[in-house]
């Protein structure tokens, strides 16, 4: 008879004075062999400087900012911690919460984050990534805190909704001087200050908006949200949002229709004698990514705001702000190409597979390569746009100028190659990539984030017809900034070439053609502008890869396309192997 562990059968068990029971007078005990040992893994992606990047420190000499460089290095120690890694995945895992009501039954409409939200927050602001360049008089600030946002925006992007917002309202608000003389100074704080009180009783704030409804979306001139004059100077707001990310901010600028057409209004939290203004979350966005960042449906209801700007000129108002989150969702999308390279190399350099490193393999190689061309061009065009916003702050009309097509341009195009380009990079470390604990999971569900906020792809390439039609200065620029590099490279040279002579015919093309090939011109200027920047900045191994893939035919559609006689290994050598200290 057989008889199973444990069974009580007479005679077939005894029990020892310790009390185990024992088969056939040996004691029955779990006796684990090793099935396998680890091997073949790399080591956590942890401990390590985010910016140890040749792409970025020679773009902070070169834009006016080599002064940050020690304070960018200490900051991607810290984003390269474990401590660090664990703040964004907590904050991802443990999504915000809406509280609508007290317990007592007080409407309320606070929305609670998990601890690790508010300890990025707080880095994020204390290292002058919000506002603070703003409050600074030194050459090269905004391209200080453009490169320390890269760095950090690396960790975990959902808490940089809020921080780019604080950093774009302010030359919004400059619009309206009596209000910018009460906040912008605590707008540009490196104090994150949790409190809901008063603005003015805060020592730092944070800003948000609210520009898109349920029926319009991009198209704000169709809002519904009413704003009706009130004899104390202020105006009373009543309507719904869409999509007003950060609902906790201390302040936010609303798009509303004035009796004189769509308007600008500045809406805090809680108003000037303590009470909290009208400001009824609906719900929040159950989202693809950026779970960290809430994502909040408002109804405004007699909510206060004051105008900013002239009544019925609210998007000429808020352009500044937009701009500047324009590019901070380019410079997102580079960080996140970054991120995702530096995993793919990470993972590589240290996984063997049919008798050598990955990395050594030529085909992986072949990838890795085209991948770090592709991160390169968008970091130095977003350093090149850090630049003139420094410059164009400090009165030079020609950044400005600049900067009116190029941002548009950069946000259409960085922002569209982000999703493939994550998807490539996680295929590099293939299964691994696809397990949540890898973190390329939450790479690739933010990367479709920057291209759609504000304004899709469509929105921005429209916005560079826009521009080419009506701003002949911005065009100007652009040509000039291109012509630097001429003789360089003769296929950039080509490529310049055959776009001036298509923007040449412009003001005779069909409207309707022309609109339909918007996407076709916005990305060939694009990588003109591109290629142009590592012709005149980068190492002939990187610009003459780009120029032979992205301006010749030298390469196809997919990433590891690089034609043969690329030098791999140079470029390649401008993504270090991860050092721990």
């Amino acid at each position: 008879m057989t008889v199973a562990p444990g069974s009580t059968t007479a005679g077939s068990t005894r029990r020892s004075s310790s009390g185990s029971t024992r088969l056939g007078g040996e004691p029955v005990r779990s006796r684990p062999a090793v099935t396998h040992a680890v091997t073949n893994q790399p080591p956590p992606l942890v401990d390590y400087d985010v910016a140890d990047d040749p792409v970025l420190e020679e773009g902070l000499r070169r834009e006016g900012a080599a002064f940050y460089i020690d304070d960018l290095h200490r900051l991607g120690w810290l984003a390269g911690s474990e401590q660090a890694a664990r703040w964004g995945d907590l904050a991802n895992r443990h999504v915000p919460e809406l509280r609508t009501h007290d317990r007592y039954g007080n409407r309320i409409d606070e929305v609670d984050f998990h601890p690790s939200w508010h300890a990025l927050m707080d880095v994020a602001v204390r290292e002058g990534l919000a506002g603070a360049a703003w409050g600074s008089r030194r050459p090269g600030a905004h391209v200080a805190r453009a490169a320390g946002l890269h760095v950090w925006s690396t960790v975990e992007q959902g808490h940089t909704c809020p921080v780019s917002m604080t950093y774009a309202v302010i030359p919004a608000l400059r619009t309206e001087p009596e209000l910018a003389a009460v906040y912008e100074k605590l707008l540009a704080s490196r104090v994150y200050d949790r409190a809901m009180c008063p603005p003015t009783g805060k020592l730092g704030l944070i800003a948000g908006m609210g520009m898109t409804e349920k029926q319009g979306g991009s198209d704000v001139r169709s809002n519904t949200t009413a704003a009706v004059p009130h004899p104390d100077g202020s105006y009373r707001l009543r309507g719904h949002k869409w999509f007003t990310s950060a609902p906790m901010s201390d302040l936010f600028l609303v798009l509303a229709q004035a009796p004189s057409g769509l308007s600008c209004y500045l809406v805090p939290r809680v108003l000037p004698d303590g009470s909290r203004n009208t400001f009824r979350i609906q719900r929040l966005k159950d989202k693809l990514g950026n779970r960290s960042n809430a994502s909040a449906e408002p109804e405004f209801d007699d909510t206060v705001g004051w105008l900013v700007g002239p009544e019925g000129r609210g998007v000429r108002s808020i352009i500044e702000m937009v701009a500047m989150t324009r590019f901070d969702s380019a410079l997102g999308s580079a960080a996140g190409t970054r991120a995702a390279l530096v995993q793919a190399l990470h993972h590589t350099r240290h996984r063997s597979a049919f008798g050598a490193l990955l990395v050594d393999k030529p085909l992986m190689r072949n990838v890795l390569a085209d991948l770090a061309v592709e991160s390169e061009a968008a970091t130095t065009l977003m350093l090149r746009l850090a630049g003139a916003i420094d410059r164009g702050v400090r009165g030079d009309a020609g950044e400005r100028a600049f900067l009116r097509l190029a941002t548009a341009l950069a946000k259409f195009w960085i922002c569209k190659r982000q999703p493939g380009f994550v998807a490539e990079a996680l295929e590099c470390l293939g299964g691994n990539g696809y397990a949540e604990e890898s973190g390329m999971p939450r790479l690739y569900r933010e990367a479709p984030l920057n291209s759609i906020w504000e304004g899709a792809g469509n929105v921005n390439a429209l916005d560079v017809l826009r521009a080419l039609d009506r701003e002949p200065a911005a065009v100007a620029a652009f040509d000039a900034e291109v012509a630097r590099s001429a003789g360089g490279d003769d296929r950039l040279d080509a490529a310049v070439a055959a776009l001036r002579a298509d923007l040449a015919d412009l003001p005779t093309a069909d409207p309707g053609e022309l609109e339909f090939g918007a996407r076709t011109l916005v990305e060939r200027m694009a990588l003109v502008l591109q290629g142009a920047l590592l012709v005149r900045h980068a190492p002939p191994a990187v610009a003459g890869a780009f120029c032979a893939t992205r301006l010749a035919t030298g390469g196809g559609r997919a990433y590891g396309t690089l034609p043969r006689g690329t030098d791999v290994a140079a470029i390649l050598a401008r993504v270090p192997p991860v050092t721990r200290g």
